[in-house]
């Protein structure tokens, strides 16, 4: 099966609104599995945190049935952003002792979207290039 952006388009949608959801309404899950105290700010933070989340995943989904174009260009290299940082974060606040192992699982989950991201972006410079 080949990864297009429709594809992956409904897997952020799917992904950014479960993360949405835990984070508004149960940030204490994954707080709990990565270590993390949770505390009334923490959970602030999350919760406001969940409308990124939200607001990605909408995007995503709004744009699965789009063409080629500089309108989709920029959603790849922006969630190619918020992948790569959000892997990033989460080596990070593990080797600064700030989280469990566990965390490594959304690292993982992170670091795969960045590559689809990645591939699909390739594929897509591609068409555009030969269009020229």
């Amino acid at each position: 099966m080949k990864l297009s952006f429709r594809m992956l388009a409904y897997v952020f949608a799917l992904l950014f609104s479960g993360l949405a959801l835990v984070w508004l309404c149960a940030p204490n899950v994954l707080l709990a599995d990565w270590g993390v105290a949770s505390t009334p700010a923490v959970a602030l933070v999350g919760r406001r945190g969940a409308a990124l989340y939200a607001g990605v995943a909408v995007m995503f989904f709004a744009a699965r049935h789009a063409p080629h174009s500089p309108a989709r260009s920029a959603l790849i290299r922006g969630g190619l952003v918020v992948c790569l940082m959000l892997a990033g974060l989460g080596v990070y606040e593990l080797a600064a002792g700030h989280a469990t192992p566990a965390i490594l699982g959304a690292v993982c989950i992170e670091v795969a979207g960045a590559l689809g991201l990645l591939y699909v972006g390739r594929e897509q410079a591609d068409v555009i290039r030969r269009r020229r």
